[in-house]
């Protein structure tokens, strides 16, 4: 496992900390023109040699090299100024997919998946966290679904979907504070989300919305305590 994790610190340092802004901006406009993007490659194929330490492994990180340069020519040609988040994503992704695949072939280390499947805990947190993301954001909106189309039209402009991350995260926050025993951390971070929303409300002077957001906040919040809680209380038999 130390080997996987060597190879990801290799990826990490080459992609972010030893790629300036001006090699990703040379790479978008002059493509397998732009010199960068070789420097780029072979850096990635040093840092992995860097991290093992020993050149027996050079046909690896000759590996890794190019499935690093494919996969960047991949997002090279088809990234646009419109799908470039998309694209981001897509392209770390796969770094880290074809690290993780030639790191096994290569290794061949002995994983075991009945351990994981036969583990209870691990089906508790994996429905939980399902829950609390995704399940529970789709249950607020249908409880308040009257009340929304009432506010339709008085409530400003916002990100799409803006509301809906804001709660899959601030519910995930306190789920695991829950599990962690930091209960001091939801206090704080209801006291920082009210902070930032006290000025939008009384801008609006919409006691409509006031009471909408209250609801909609103290629902998120305290469906997320009581997941925690339960599966505290689950794992606590396991």
């Amino acid at each position: 496992m130390i080997f996987l994790v060597k190879l990801l610190l290799a990826h990490l340092i080459g992609d972010f900390v030893l790629q300036p802004d001006s090699w990703v901006k040379a790479k978008e406009t002059y493509k397998l023109k732009a010199y960068q993007f070789y420097i780029h490659v072979l850096l990635h194929g040093f840092l992995v040699l860097i991290v093992l330490w020993d050149l027996s492994y050079w046909l690896l990180a000759l590996i890794l090299a190019f499935s690093h340069a494919v996969i960047d020519i991949v997002k090279i040609f088809m990234q646009t100024d419109q799908n470039k988040p998309k694209w981001f994503i897509i392209d770390q992704g796969l770094h880290v997919f074809s690290i993780l695949l030639i790191w096994y072939f290569w290794f061949q280390p002995e994983i075991t998946f009945s351990v994981w499947m036969d583990n209870p805990s691990i089906w508790i947190l994996l429905t939980s966290f399902l829950f609390v993301t995704w399940v529970v954001g789709i249950l607020i909106n249908a409880l308040l679904a009257n009340w929304a189309k009432a506010l339709e039209e008085s409530e400003g402009e916002s990100l799409v979907n803006a509301g809906r991350y804001i709660g899959i995260l601030e519910r995930l926050m306190v789920f695991v504070f829950v599990l962690t025993d930091h209960w001091e951390a939801i206090g704080f971070l209801l006291a920082a989300k009210s902070i930032f929303r006290f000025g939008d409300l009384k801008e609006s002077k919409d006691r409509k919305l006031t009471e909408y957001i209250l609801i909609g906040t103290l629902l998120s919040f305290g469906i997320a305590l009581l997941t925690g809680m339960m599966v505290k209380w689950l794992l606590g038999y396991q």
